[in-house]
């Protein structure tokens, strides 16, 4: 079962998101997961959920979502959570297809 993982994100601080987006790809890779696409939002048509504002968004693939959980918790992806969160707010939710 493929996973794919879903990020919604508002950069705060670009010199900081160029770090993150450095190393992240790395992490991704070690938990068998890739990154598959990126880029900034056209239009939000729908937002009935409320969600706060975002203008990018990445999209990562995983064989299983057990890989998508170990990869999210792990301690190479856990040491860029710092450098993440002054770099931008983020949404991450995975979808099971």
């Amino acid at each position: 079962m493929t996973v794919k993982v879903i990020g919604l994100i508002e950069l705060t601080d670009l010199t900081e998101f160029e770090k993150y987006r450095s190393e992240v790809g790395q992490t991704i890779e070690l938990y068998k997961g890739k990154i598959v696409g990126r880029g900034t939002t056209a239009d939000v048509f729908w937002n009935e959920l409320a969600c706060q504002k975002f203008g990018s968004y990445v999209e990562l693939e995983f064989p299983q979502l057990i890989d998508a959980r170990t990869w999210a918790l792990s301690p190479e992806y856990q040491s860029l959570v710092k450098i993440r969160n002054k770099a931008m707010k983020v949404t991450l939710f995975s979808i099971a297809l």
